[in-house]
């Protein structure tokens, strides 16, 4: 929703300030409807790949923080230390009491929560990056050791945006008072920046610059795939780790 500025009696220079701050803020709104709906679709064709992609990732870092543990604490022990095999527990199973049904809404809750808090859906916005980063490792976390109810609730969670909140349009002041030129000169720098960054995104590219944009669904296959293969060589040594 476009943001709507007081209304009072202001000078002609901000009426056209604001007209162009509104121009700009639906230009991007349409930008971003239109890159999201084809990454929807993009992500429809690669649902199993994307996850995969993102598990192998997370268990991948999750080796390398033991590794990097177990260096500090060779570092601690000294030329001397030498290493003591660690002995193996192995954790009863606890039973399942979860039915078949709630399983496999457990298993579709996961999948939309995932595809809806993916990295890669904020390629070109860092902080949004590392809290989806954060965001799906939870949410990972929860559906392999937590229960269904837990789920439930972090996939509300999420779905709701609470997870990933875009702050962007908060700035916009509701002073009822005034408006300062200064205010509105930066506001119009801070969309047409938004805007070209929204304009350069990949799938944004892709979608107005291919002929057939969908062709771009076999480009991103031989990513996940590639990326997939060379994750599974870095975490097939993965159950030789006491990873919780």
């Amino acid at each position: 929703m476009v943001s709507e500025f007081p209304i009072y009696n202001e000078p002609e220079d901000q009426k056209l300030l604001k007209a162009r701050v509104k121009v700009l803020q639906q230009e991007l709104i349409d930008v971003e409807r239109k890159t999201e709906g084809f990454e929807a679709v993009l992500r429809s064709y690669l649902v199993d790949l994307i996850i995969e992609e993102q598990e192998l990732t997370v268990l991948y870092k999750e080796i390398q923080q033991v590794k990097k543990e177990k260096r500090l604490a060779q570092k601690k022990k000294g030329k001397n230390y030498r290493e003591i095999e660690a002995v193996k527990v192995i954790s009863k199973n606890k039973k399942n009491s979860t039915s078949p049904e709630d399983q496999k809404e457990k298993k579709r809750l996961y999948r939309e929560a995932m595809l809806n808090s993916h990295p890669d859906k904020y390629s070109l916005n860092d902080e949004k990056i590392d809290r989806a980063t954060e965001v799906t490792t939870k949410l990972i976390e929860i559906y392999k050791k937590g229960t269904f109810q837990e789920l439930k609730i972090y996939h509300s969670h999420i779905l709701s945006g609470n997870a990933l909140r875009n702050y962007r349009n908060e700035s916009f002041s509701n002073d009822q008072k005034s408006i300062k030129d200064t205010y509105l000169i930066q506001e119009l720098d801070k969309l047409e920046k938004l805007l070209s960054n929204a304009k350069k995104k990949h799938t944004y590219k892709v979608l107005t610059e291919y002929k057939n944009p969908l062709i771009f669904i076999d480009e991103l296959k031989a990513y996940y795939k590639d990326r997939i293969f060379k994750l599974k060589k870095r975490t097939r040594k993965a159950d030789k780790f006491d990873l919780k």
